[in-house]
């Protein structure tokens, strides 16, 4: 990924907002890298695979939830048990 400071960048918003739509850019500040500028489809993509991992995630919690036949309690009481 490319690299380009806060200063360049607003000097030259033009050129590397093109070049954003090609490739990720990263934006430092005083040498930290603070910011990333990306395609509006990059960022769509990205925003697709995040609720895609959330949804498979929230799917197993509820999945566990509904399989589990003790009470949460007797769950933990149940871990401790195990553990001694």
């Amino acid at each position: 990924m490319r690299r380009v400071s806060s200063v360049d960048l607003i000097r030259n918003f033009s050129s590397y907002s093109d070049v954003a739509l090609r490739e990720p850019l990263v934006v430092t500040k005083n040498g930290r890298e603070r910011l990333v500028l990306l395609s509006i489809e990059e960022f769509n993509f990205l925003r697709h695979i995040a609720a895609a991992h959330e949804d498979e995630k929230t799917s197993r919690e509820s999945n566990a939830q509904r399989r589990s036949p003790r009470p949460a309690a007797d769950q933990q009481r149940a871990r401790r048990q195990t553990k001694r």
